[in-house]
Protein backbone atom coordinates (compact mmCIF):
# COMPACT_ATOMS: atom_id res chain seq x y z
CA UNK A 1 0.00 0.00 0.00
CA UNK A 2 2.73 2.62 0.80
CA UNK A 3 4.33 1.59 -2.52
CA UNK A 4 1.33 2.32 -4.30
CA UNK A 5 1.07 5.50 -2.22
CA UNK A 6 4.98 6.50 -3.26
CA UNK A 7 4.36 6.12 -6.82
CA UNK A 8 1.31 8.04 -7.52
CA UNK A 9 3.16 10.93 -5.17
CA UNK A 10 5.98 10.90 -7.69
CA UNK A 11 4.17 10.58 -11.03
CA UNK A 12 2.03 13.21 -9.94
CA UNK A 13 5.08 15.25 -8.95
CA UNK A 14 6.28 14.01 -12.40
CA UNK A 15 3.81 15.75 -14.43
CA UNK A 16 3.16 18.98 -12.78
CA UNK A 17 7.18 19.69 -13.10
CA UNK A 18 6.98 18.30 -16.74
CA UNK A 19 3.38 20.79 -17.22
CA UNK A 20 6.01 23.66 -15.40
CA UNK A 21 8.64 23.33 -17.99
CA UNK A 22 6.78 23.39 -20.87
CA UNK A 23 4.78 26.08 -20.02
CA UNK A 24 8.52 28.21 -19.53
CA UNK A 25 9.85 26.69 -22.44
CA UNK A 26 6.87 28.01 -24.38
CA UNK A 27 6.84 31.33 -23.02
CA UNK A 28 10.65 31.32 -23.96
CA UNK A 29 10.14 30.71 -27.57
CA UNK A 30 7.54 33.24 -28.22
CA UNK A 31 10.15 35.56 -26.33
CA UNK A 32 12.73 34.93 -29.10
CA UNK A 33 10.68 34.78 -31.47
CA UNK A 34 9.77 38.48 -30.73
CA UNK A 35 13.20 39.45 -30.86
CA UNK A 36 14.05 37.67 -33.84
CA UNK A 37 11.39 39.30 -35.54
CA UNK A 38 12.39 42.40 -34.28
CA UNK A 39 16.01 42.00 -35.55
CA UNK A 40 14.62 40.75 -38.97
CA UNK A 41 13.06 43.69 -39.33
CA UNK A 42 16.06 46.10 -38.25
CA UNK A 43 18.61 44.59 -40.46
CA UNK A 44 16.89 42.46 -43.35
CA UNK A 45 14.11 44.13 -44.08
CA UNK A 46 13.86 42.00 -47.25
CA UNK A 47 13.11 38.75 -45.42
CA UNK A 48 10.38 40.13 -43.42
CA UNK A 49 8.32 39.57 -46.95
CA UNK A 50 8.82 35.99 -47.03
CA UNK A 51 7.34 35.52 -43.42
CA UNK A 52 4.15 37.18 -43.99
CA UNK A 53 2.91 34.38 -45.76
CA UNK A 54 3.09 32.61 -42.34
CA UNK A 55 1.91 35.57 -40.26
CA UNK A 56 -1.14 35.87 -42.01
CA UNK A 57 -1.89 32.16 -41.43
CA UNK A 58 -1.35 32.71 -37.76
CA UNK A 59 -3.78 35.11 -37.82
CA UNK A 60 -6.27 33.36 -39.58
CA UNK A 61 -6.85 30.86 -37.22
CA UNK A 62 -5.89 32.47 -33.43
CA UNK A 63 -8.68 30.39 -31.98
CA UNK A 64 -7.27 26.78 -33.50
CA UNK A 65 -3.79 27.52 -32.08
CA UNK A 66 -5.03 28.68 -28.34
CA UNK A 67 -7.53 25.72 -28.57
CA UNK A 68 -4.57 23.34 -29.08
CA UNK A 69 -2.42 24.56 -26.43
CA UNK A 70 -5.48 25.07 -23.74
CA UNK A 71 -5.68 21.37 -24.71
CA UNK A 72 -2.54 20.37 -23.60
CA UNK A 73 -2.32 22.24 -20.62
CA UNK A 74 -5.90 20.95 -19.48
CA UNK A 75 -5.38 17.46 -20.26
CA UNK A 76 -1.80 17.40 -18.46
CA UNK A 77 -3.70 19.03 -15.22
CA UNK A 78 -5.90 16.04 -15.83
CA UNK A 79 -3.46 13.70 -15.76
CA UNK A 80 -1.75 15.08 -12.39
CA UNK A 81 -5.38 15.26 -10.78
CA UNK A 82 -6.63 11.64 -12.20
CA UNK A 83 -2.99 10.51 -9.95
CA UNK A 84 -3.52 12.40 -7.29
CA UNK A 85 -6.50 10.44 -6.68
CA UNK A 86 -6.16 7.06 -7.03
CA UNK A 87 -4.52 6.58 -3.77
CA UNK A 88 -6.83 6.00 -0.50
CA UNK A 89 -8.96 9.15 1.22
CA UNK A 90 -7.26 10.80 3.40
CA UNK A 91 -10.03 10.61 5.68
CA UNK A 92 -10.35 7.29 6.00
CA UNK A 93 -6.83 6.33 7.09
CA UNK A 94 -6.26 5.52 10.53
CA UNK A 95 -5.51 7.99 13.40
CA UNK A 96 -2.61 7.31 15.81
CA UNK A 97 -1.65 9.61 19.07
CA UNK A 98 2.40 9.86 20.08
CA UNK A 99 2.50 10.73 23.96
CA UNK A 100 5.90 11.50 24.66
CA UNK A 101 6.80 12.21 28.05
CA UNK A 102 8.47 15.38 28.83
CA UNK A 103 11.12 15.81 32.08
CA UNK A 104 11.41 18.92 33.92
CA UNK A 105 14.21 19.40 35.74
CA UNK A 106 14.44 20.36 39.33
CA UNK A 107 10.71 20.62 39.20
CA UNK A 108 9.77 20.45 43.15
CA UNK A 109 12.37 22.86 43.85
CA UNK A 110 11.09 25.36 41.94
CA UNK A 111 7.76 24.70 43.16
CA UNK A 112 8.66 24.79 46.60
CA UNK A 113 10.88 28.42 45.77
CA UNK A 114 7.51 29.75 44.44
CA UNK A 115 5.52 28.54 47.78
CA UNK A 116 8.26 30.41 50.04
CA UNK A 117 7.78 33.61 47.61
CA UNK A 118 5.91 36.77 49.29
CA UNK A 119 3.81 38.46 47.11
CA UNK A 120 3.22 42.29 47.85
CA UNK A 121 0.44 44.14 45.65
CA UNK A 122 0.28 47.84 46.05
CA UNK A 123 -2.89 50.18 45.03
CA UNK A 124 -3.44 53.58 45.50
CA UNK A 125 -6.98 55.27 46.21
CA UNK A 126 -8.30 58.33 47.98
CA UNK A 127 -10.84 58.70 51.01
CA UNK A 128 -14.23 59.65 50.66
CA UNK A 129 -16.59 61.16 53.14
CA UNK A 130 -19.12 58.35 53.01
CA UNK A 131 -15.73 55.68 53.93
CA UNK A 132 -16.09 53.59 56.45
CA UNK A 133 -12.48 51.38 57.10
CA UNK A 134 -14.40 48.06 55.75
CA UNK A 135 -15.26 50.18 52.42
CA UNK A 136 -12.19 51.74 51.76
CA UNK A 137 -10.15 48.20 52.27
CA UNK A 138 -12.84 46.68 50.14
CA UNK A 139 -12.13 49.83 47.83
CA UNK A 140 -8.31 48.83 47.74
CA UNK A 141 -8.71 45.27 47.17
CA UNK A 142 -8.43 44.10 50.47
CA UNK A 143 -10.00 41.42 53.06
CA UNK A 144 -8.71 42.13 56.23
CA UNK A 145 -10.76 42.71 59.66
CA UNK A 146 -8.56 43.29 62.27
CA UNK A 147 -7.00 45.91 59.90
CA UNK A 148 -10.50 47.60 59.52
CA UNK A 149 -10.82 46.82 63.37
CA UNK A 150 -7.45 48.57 63.68
CA UNK A 151 -8.73 51.43 61.35
CA UNK A 152 -11.55 52.15 63.43
CA UNK A 153 -10.23 52.26 66.89
CA UNK A 154 -6.69 53.89 66.28
CA UNK A 155 -6.90 57.62 66.82
CA UNK A 156 -4.28 58.54 64.27
CA UNK A 157 -5.74 56.56 61.37
CA UNK A 158 -9.34 58.15 62.36
CA UNK A 159 -8.08 61.50 62.21
CA UNK A 160 -6.27 61.05 58.94
CA UNK A 161 -9.13 59.07 56.76
CA UNK A 162 -11.43 61.71 58.59
CA UNK A 163 -10.83 64.44 55.52
CA UNK A 164 -12.11 63.47 51.90
CA UNK A 165 -9.50 63.72 49.25
CA UNK A 166 -6.76 62.13 51.09
CA UNK A 167 -4.50 59.85 48.83
CA UNK A 168 -4.22 56.16 50.13
CA UNK A 169 -1.41 53.99 49.26
CA UNK A 170 -1.79 50.74 50.55
CA UNK A 171 0.37 47.27 49.99
CA UNK A 172 -1.05 43.69 50.76
CA UNK A 173 0.30 40.02 50.50
CA UNK A 174 -0.95 37.41 48.75
CA UNK A 175 -3.87 36.68 51.22
CA UNK A 176 -4.89 40.58 50.72
CA UNK A 177 -4.10 41.25 54.74
CA UNK A 178 -2.93 44.87 55.10
CA UNK A 179 1.21 45.22 55.17
CA UNK A 180 1.27 48.68 54.70
CA UNK A 181 -1.08 51.67 53.96
CA UNK A 182 0.47 55.59 54.07
CA UNK A 183 -2.30 58.62 53.60
CA UNK A 184 -1.06 61.78 53.08
CA UNK A 185 -2.23 65.34 53.03
CA UNK A 186 -1.99 69.01 53.65
CA UNK A 187 -2.76 71.24 56.59
CA UNK A 188 -2.67 74.12 54.72
CA UNK A 189 -2.15 74.48 50.94
CA UNK A 190 0.62 76.90 51.38
CA UNK A 191 2.51 74.41 52.74
CA UNK A 192 6.14 73.09 51.74
CA UNK A 193 5.85 69.88 54.20
CA UNK A 194 3.25 67.55 54.13
CA UNK A 195 1.48 64.93 56.54
CA UNK A 196 2.28 61.00 56.41
CA UNK A 197 -0.39 58.50 58.39
CA UNK A 198 2.33 55.33 58.18
CA UNK A 199 0.93 51.87 58.95
CA UNK A 200 2.51 48.89 59.05
CA UNK A 201 2.31 45.48 60.02
CA UNK A 202 5.02 44.26 62.49
CA UNK A 203 5.25 40.97 64.26
CA UNK A 204 3.12 42.81 67.72
CA UNK A 205 0.71 43.52 65.07
CA UNK A 206 -0.72 47.11 63.14
CA UNK A 207 1.30 50.15 64.22
CA UNK A 208 0.64 53.93 63.31
CA UNK A 209 2.81 56.53 62.92
CA UNK A 210 2.61 60.40 61.98
CA UNK A 211 5.61 61.72 60.07
CA UNK A 212 6.10 65.02 58.41
CA UNK A 213 8.31 65.21 55.04
CA UNK A 214 9.01 67.86 52.91
CA UNK A 215 7.83 67.86 49.35
CA UNK A 216 10.06 67.73 46.59
CA UNK A 217 9.65 70.53 44.07
CA UNK A 218 9.67 69.33 40.34
CA UNK A 219 9.19 71.74 36.82
CA UNK A 220 6.62 70.38 34.54
CA UNK A 221 5.68 72.57 30.57
CA UNK A 222 2.81 72.50 28.56
CA UNK A 223 0.93 74.33 26.20
CA UNK A 224 -2.67 74.93 24.47
CA UNK A 225 -4.66 76.92 21.55
CA UNK A 226 -8.04 78.31 22.56
CA UNK A 227 -10.20 76.86 20.48
CA UNK A 228 -13.42 78.23 22.21
CA UNK A 229 -12.24 79.33 26.01
CA UNK A 230 -9.04 79.65 27.83
CA UNK A 231 -10.61 77.57 30.41
CA UNK A 232 -11.22 74.79 27.58
CA UNK A 233 -8.08 74.92 26.22
CA UNK A 234 -6.06 74.53 29.80
CA UNK A 235 -8.57 71.46 30.29
CA UNK A 236 -7.49 70.15 26.78
CA UNK A 237 -3.72 70.73 27.72
CA UNK A 238 -4.44 68.90 31.52
CA UNK A 239 -3.08 72.49 32.82
CA UNK A 240 -4.07 73.43 36.50
CA UNK A 241 -7.14 76.18 37.36
CA UNK A 242 -4.55 77.22 39.57
CA UNK A 243 -1.84 77.73 36.92
CA UNK A 244 -4.27 79.19 34.33
CA UNK A 245 -5.08 81.53 37.23
CA UNK A 246 -1.62 82.89 37.47
CA UNK A 247 -1.15 83.28 33.74
CA UNK A 248 -4.43 85.28 33.49
CA UNK A 249 -2.77 87.63 36.14
CA UNK A 250 0.63 87.50 34.80
CA UNK A 251 -0.71 89.01 31.49
CA UNK A 252 -3.82 90.52 32.92
CA UNK A 253 -2.02 94.08 32.02
CA UNK A 254 -1.27 93.47 28.39
CA UNK A 255 -4.34 91.01 27.62
CA UNK A 256 -8.25 92.05 28.55
CA UNK A 257 -9.09 88.17 28.68
CA UNK A 258 -12.66 89.49 29.35
CA UNK A 259 -13.04 90.92 25.95
CA UNK A 260 -9.72 90.18 23.64
CA UNK A 261 -9.30 87.36 23.94
CA UNK A 262 -8.84 85.58 19.98
CA UNK A 263 -10.21 82.11 18.90
CA UNK A 264 -6.54 80.77 17.76
CA UNK A 265 -4.57 82.66 20.99
CA UNK A 266 -1.42 80.17 21.74
CA UNK A 267 0.12 80.08 25.27
CA UNK A 268 3.15 78.07 26.60
CA UNK A 269 3.85 77.86 30.48
CA UNK A 270 6.41 76.33 32.72
CA UNK A 271 5.48 75.82 35.82
CA UNK A 272 6.53 73.78 39.39
CA UNK A 273 4.73 71.04 40.86
CA UNK A 274 4.93 70.01 44.64
CA UNK A 275 5.34 66.21 45.37
CA UNK A 276 4.60 64.15 47.99
CA UNK A 277 6.48 60.88 47.83
CA UNK A 278 6.58 61.08 44.07
CA UNK A 279 2.96 62.03 43.95
CA UNK A 280 1.68 65.43 42.63
CA UNK A 281 -0.34 67.46 45.98
CA UNK A 282 -0.52 70.79 44.70
CA UNK A 283 0.80 73.24 41.45
CA UNK A 284 3.37 75.91 42.31
CA UNK A 285 4.30 78.87 40.71
CA UNK A 286 4.43 79.65 37.21
CA UNK A 287 7.86 80.23 36.36
CA UNK A 288 7.98 81.19 32.36
CA UNK A 289 5.00 81.89 29.75
CA UNK A 290 4.43 82.82 26.46
CA UNK A 291 0.73 84.47 25.19
CA UNK A 292 0.26 84.80 21.52
CA UNK A 293 -3.02 86.62 21.10
CA UNK A 294 -4.36 88.42 17.67
CA UNK A 295 -0.42 87.91 16.51
CA UNK A 296 0.84 89.99 19.27
CA UNK A 297 3.41 87.74 21.37
CA UNK A 298 3.78 88.23 25.23
CA UNK A 299 6.64 86.47 27.43
CA UNK A 300 6.83 86.49 31.47
CA UNK A 301 9.90 84.99 33.49
CA UNK A 302 9.75 85.00 37.01
CA UNK A 303 12.98 86.01 38.87
CA UNK A 304 13.55 87.21 42.69
CA UNK A 305 16.36 89.52 43.74
CA UNK A 306 18.09 88.30 47.17
CA UNK A 307 15.82 89.88 50.22
CA UNK A 308 13.72 90.71 47.77
CA UNK A 309 9.83 89.81 46.89
CA UNK A 310 10.42 87.75 43.33
CA UNK A 311 8.30 89.59 40.00
CA UNK A 312 7.36 88.96 36.71
CA UNK A 313 9.60 90.32 33.92
CA UNK A 314 9.37 90.27 29.92
CA UNK A 315 12.24 88.55 28.28
CA UNK A 316 14.34 92.03 27.91
CA UNK A 317 13.82 92.65 31.80
CA UNK A 318 11.10 95.40 31.77
CA UNK A 319 8.30 94.40 34.92
CA UNK A 320 5.03 93.35 33.95
CA UNK A 321 3.66 93.32 37.20
CA UNK A 322 1.95 96.73 39.41
CA UNK A 323 2.12 96.98 42.75
CA UNK A 324 -1.96 96.18 42.02
CA UNK A 325 -3.87 93.76 39.81
CA UNK A 326 -6.16 94.88 37.29
CA UNK A 327 -9.49 93.06 38.84
CA UNK A 328 -10.09 91.95 41.80
CA UNK A 329 -12.33 89.38 40.14
CA UNK A 330 -10.94 87.05 37.35
CA UNK A 331 -13.23 86.37 34.47
CA UNK A 332 -15.94 89.06 35.53
CA UNK A 333 -17.55 92.05 33.59
CA UNK A 334 -17.81 95.72 35.18
CA UNK A 335 -21.74 96.64 35.23
CA UNK A 336 -20.93 100.59 36.68
CA UNK A 337 -17.96 102.67 36.94
CA UNK A 338 -16.50 105.25 39.10
CA UNK A 339 -18.88 107.99 37.86
CA UNK A 340 -22.48 109.55 38.40
CA UNK A 341 -25.25 107.21 37.99
CA UNK A 342 -28.81 106.42 38.55
CA UNK A 343 -29.14 104.59 42.29
CA UNK A 344 -30.64 101.14 41.29
CA UNK A 345 -32.61 101.10 44.59
CA UNK A 346 -33.06 104.64 45.51
CA UNK A 347 -33.72 105.92 41.70
CA UNK A 348 -31.50 109.16 42.23
CA UNK A 349 -28.45 110.65 40.88
CA UNK A 350 -26.15 109.84 42.93
CA UNK A 351 -21.70 109.56 42.61
CA UNK A 352 -20.61 105.71 42.69
CA UNK A 353 -17.54 105.90 44.07
CA UNK A 354 -16.08 102.85 43.12
CA UNK A 355 -16.67 99.69 40.51
CA UNK A 356 -19.27 97.05 40.27
CA UNK A 357 -17.98 93.53 39.06
CA UNK A 358 -20.58 91.42 38.45
CA UNK A 359 -20.41 87.61 38.71
CA UNK A 360 -22.06 84.62 40.37
CA UNK A 361 -22.51 84.07 43.62
CA UNK A 362 -19.08 82.59 45.63
CA UNK A 363 -16.58 83.48 42.38
CA UNK A 364 -13.62 84.27 44.80
CA UNK A 365 -12.72 87.91 45.66
CA UNK A 366 -8.94 88.87 45.78
CA UNK A 367 -7.22 91.28 47.30
CA UNK A 368 -5.63 93.71 44.59
CA UNK A 369 -2.35 93.83 46.48
CA UNK A 370 -0.13 93.24 49.51
CA UNK A 371 -1.81 94.96 53.08
CA UNK A 372 -3.27 94.08 56.13
CA UNK A 373 -6.95 93.77 56.72
CA UNK A 374 -8.29 97.03 59.01
CA UNK A 375 -12.19 95.68 58.76
CA UNK A 376 -13.49 92.73 58.27
CA UNK A 377 -17.38 92.09 59.12
CA UNK A 378 -20.78 93.68 58.01
CA UNK A 379 -21.24 97.42 57.42
CA UNK A 380 -24.67 99.07 57.29
CA UNK A 381 -25.71 98.63 52.73
CA UNK A 382 -22.40 97.46 51.56
CA UNK A 383 -23.70 94.11 53.64
CA UNK A 384 -20.20 91.68 54.39
CA UNK A 385 -17.07 93.64 53.63
CA UNK A 386 -13.67 93.96 54.36
CA UNK A 387 -11.46 96.83 54.21
CA UNK A 388 -7.75 96.49 53.16
CA UNK A 389 -4.84 99.19 54.54
CA UNK A 390 -1.90 98.62 51.74
CA UNK A 391 1.67 101.08 51.78
CA UNK A 392 1.57 105.02 50.85
CA UNK A 393 -1.78 105.95 52.64
CA UNK A 394 -3.61 103.38 50.17
CA UNK A 395 -6.65 101.40 50.99
CA UNK A 396 -9.11 98.76 48.95
CA UNK A 397 -12.96 98.17 49.36
CA UNK A 398 -14.51 94.97 49.29
CA UNK A 399 -18.37 94.46 49.64
CA UNK A 400 -21.42 92.79 49.27
CA UNK A 401 -19.15 89.61 49.83
CA UNK A 402 -21.58 86.44 50.42
CA UNK A 403 -18.66 85.07 53.04
CA UNK A 404 -15.53 86.72 54.22
CA UNK A 405 -12.39 84.57 54.41
CA UNK A 406 -9.58 86.79 56.57
CA UNK A 407 -10.17 88.59 59.51
CA UNK A 408 -8.61 91.71 61.41
CA UNK A 409 -5.31 92.50 61.44
CA UNK A 410 -4.31 89.91 59.23
CA UNK A 411 -1.54 90.21 56.35
CA UNK A 412 -2.69 89.28 53.34
CA UNK A 413 -0.78 89.03 49.65
CA UNK A 414 -1.75 90.51 46.19
CA UNK A 415 -4.12 87.66 44.78
CA UNK A 416 -5.29 85.87 48.33
CA UNK A 417 -9.08 85.43 48.23
CA UNK A 418 -10.56 87.61 51.14
CA UNK A 419 -14.24 86.38 50.67
CA UNK A 420 -16.71 85.74 47.82
CA UNK A 421 -18.88 87.55 45.76
CA UNK A 422 -22.52 88.16 46.81
CA UNK A 423 -25.35 90.28 47.17
CA UNK A 424 -25.22 91.03 50.68
CA UNK A 425 -26.57 94.85 51.73
CA UNK A 426 -28.01 97.37 49.44
CA UNK A 427 -27.62 95.13 46.04
CA UNK A 428 -30.35 93.70 43.18
CA UNK A 429 -27.60 91.03 42.35
CA UNK A 430 -24.39 89.26 42.71
CA UNK A 431 -21.68 91.57 42.68
CA UNK A 432 -18.45 93.16 44.00
CA UNK A 433 -18.44 96.27 45.08
CA UNK A 434 -14.34 97.71 44.66
CA UNK A 435 -13.29 101.14 45.90
CA UNK A 436 -9.82 102.42 46.31
CA UNK A 437 -9.04 105.25 49.04
CA UNK A 438 -6.09 107.19 49.05
CA UNK A 439 -5.68 108.91 52.38
CA UNK A 440 -9.37 108.46 52.88
CA UNK A 441 -10.35 109.98 50.07
CA UNK A 442 -12.00 107.99 46.67
CA UNK A 443 -10.69 107.56 44.05
CA UNK A 444 -10.47 105.89 40.58
CA UNK A 445 -9.40 102.48 40.87
CA UNK A 446 -8.46 102.21 37.40
CA UNK A 447 -6.09 105.16 37.52
CA UNK A 448 -4.49 104.21 40.74
CA UNK A 449 -3.80 100.78 39.32
CA UNK A 450 -2.16 101.79 35.86
CA UNK A 451 0.10 104.26 37.68
CA UNK A 452 1.49 102.18 40.44
CA UNK A 453 4.64 100.26 38.96
CA UNK A 454 6.82 97.55 40.18
CA UNK A 455 10.55 98.74 41.09
CA UNK A 456 12.49 98.18 38.25
CA UNK A 457 15.76 95.64 38.12
CA UNK A 458 19.17 97.20 39.39
CA UNK A 459 22.32 96.78 36.67
CA UNK A 460 23.44 93.95 39.32
CA UNK A 461 19.86 92.16 38.85
CA UNK A 462 19.67 92.46 35.23
CA UNK A 463 22.45 90.48 34.62
CA UNK A 464 21.87 87.74 37.09
CA UNK A 465 17.91 88.24 35.33
CA UNK A 466 19.45 87.81 31.47
CA UNK A 467 20.58 84.16 32.58
CA UNK A 468 17.62 83.11 34.17
CA UNK A 469 15.46 84.24 31.06
CA UNK A 470 17.79 82.77 28.45
CA UNK A 471 17.19 79.32 30.32
CA UNK A 472 13.41 80.17 30.53
CA UNK A 473 13.36 81.19 26.86
CA UNK A 474 14.94 77.54 26.04
CA UNK A 475 12.00 75.65 28.22
CA UNK A 476 9.11 77.73 26.27
CA UNK A 477 10.67 76.20 23.27
CA UNK A 478 10.13 72.89 24.84
CA UNK A 479 6.73 73.45 26.07
CA UNK A 480 5.21 75.49 22.34
CA UNK A 481 7.22 71.68 20.60
CA UNK A 482 4.94 69.76 22.91
CA UNK A 483 2.30 71.40 22.01
CA UNK A 484 2.64 71.54 18.38
CA UNK A 485 3.08 67.99 18.61
CA UNK A 486 -0.20 67.67 21.01
CA UNK A 487 -2.20 69.33 18.20
CA UNK A 488 -1.30 67.12 15.72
Amino acid sequence: MHFLVSIQSRLASLLIGFLFLCTTVLGAVLMAVQRALTWLDGQHPQLVHTLHAFTRWLSRHPKAISATLASVLLAGGGGAFAIANLGPDIADQPVVTLTVPVEIARLQEQAQSLDLTQMRLSRTDSTRSSDTPESLLRRLGLVDPDAANFLRKNPLAKQALKQAGRSVVAEADGQQRLLNLNVRWLNNETDTFFQRLAIKRTNQGLEAALETSPMNTSVRMTGGTVASSLYDAADEARLPDAVIGQLTQIFSNQIDFHRNLRKGARFSVVYEVLEADGEPVRTGRVLAAEFNNDNKTFEAVWHQEPGQKGNYYSIDGKSLSRTYLASPVAFSRKTSGFSMRLHPIFQTMKAHLGVDYAAPTGTPAQTVGDGVVEFAGVQGGFGNMVIIRHGNNHSTVYAHLSRIQVRKGQTVQKGQAIGAVGTTGWSTGPHLHFEFRVNGTHVDPQKVIQQAQSTPLSPAGMARFKSAAAQAKAQLLAAAQMREVTSQ
